[in-house]
């Protein structure tokens, strides 16, 4: 008898410690079909964008936060810098500031023969843009994407598609706008584009990001294209986005193989993508870009029956060279 009592406490099982619901397969199928879903609803109807601003809303203190052991390490680094450092770093700036001076006096020159010269032809002037200093708050972690968060936002009057620049070209656009803070996508992310010129000789292009290794390719451009290792790429402000000048980049490699009809370019960005904290967000104002563009097409409009007037049996080339050159600036 007690050994029938022993096969069947045998027979019985050992009751579960933890209680277990469905399997691990089970639950990523599903947590992956509602994600599936929820992108999608998203991407169409846009009902997240209010929950998306009211999180980083309550998320920007917590950003606070945790830049607070960076800022004091920072403060620190500065309040114990050395006497020597500080005298070597004024006299640098000295000679800065003096260089500077010098360039900003030829600048004043040109910028009154400039003046002078949209007079003399009548052009319209160029758009003034707004600019608003920001500091970089967070960095995006994610090997895919480049981006970086900083503490400007609505409340500051930034508004999306704005240009991020610092001291020595841009950087990169902004893509999404929050009430504290916005969110900016660098030029060598694979999602943006920028139009761009060649300094030397005027050559328009668009400049893609190529996301893995801070460089920007200059892709659809034909083998013998008139392009040199060193030349220097600046914003041609065609797009109404980036202001035109801007420094962007500077060739570093131009090759060209037998078995493809385009040149393949990669370009270096000239701001510093990562080494920056504070950054200036430079946008072209919409009314004055919107009556720009009303005032270049009620030109357009205008420029058949003016020229039908006006039409002479000789025209030099000189001066027809010189007509047609003058349109593009009187656009921008």
């Amino acid at each position: 008898m007690m050994r029938g009592i022993h096969q069947n406490f045998d027979q019985q099982q050992a009751p579960a410690f933890f209680a277990r619901g469905p399997s691990p397969l089970a639950r990523l199928s599903f947590f992956t079909a509602l994600s599936l879903a929820l992108m999608a609803t998203d991407s169409r109807l846009q009902y997240l964008t209010g929950l998306r601003e009211n999180l980083m809303t309550l998320l920007h203190p917590l950003q606070i936060v945790a830049n607070v052991p960076a800022d004091m390490y920072h403060a620190t680094s500065e309040y114990f810098s050395t006497h020597h450092h500080l005298l070597d770093e004024n006299a640098r700036l000295k000679k800065q500031a003096l260089m500077q001076d010098i360039t900003l006096q030829r600048l004043n020159i040109l910028s009154l023969e400039n003046t002078n010269l949209r007079n003399l032809l009548d052009a319209k002037q160029a758009l003034v843009e707004t600019s608003t200093l920001a500091e970089v708050i967070h960095v995006g972690r994610d090997s895919f994407t480049k981006k970086i968060i900083v503490n400007r936002g609505k409340n500051h009057n930034v508004v999306t598609g704005a240009a991020a620049v610092d001291a020595k070209g841009v950087i990169g656009q902004v893509t999404r706008v929050y009430p504290s803070s916005s969110e900016i996508t660098l030029i060598t992310d694979k999602s943006l584009a920028i139009p761009v010129q060649i300094e030397r000789n005027g050559l328009r292009a668009i400049a893609f990001g190529k996301g893995r290794d801070n460089t920007l390719d200059l892709p659809y451009l034909p083998a013998n294209v008139d392009i040199r290792r060193g030349d220097k790429l600046v914003t041609s402000g065609i797009d109404g986005v980036y202001p035109a000048g801007l420094a962007v980049a500077t060739v570093i490699e131009m090759k060209t193989t037998q078995d493809s009809p385009f040149a393949h370019i990669v370009c270096m960005p000239a701001g510093g993508i990562e080494n920056n904290r504070q950054i200036l967000l430079v946008s072209v104002p919409q009314a004055e870009l919107e009556t720009a563009v009303e005032a270049t097409s009620g030109e357009r409009t205008k420029l058949p029956a003016t020229a039908a007037h006006t039409a002479k049996p000789a025209i030099p080339a000189a001066t027809a060279v010189v007509t047609e050159e003058s349109q593009p600036h009187a656009q921008q």
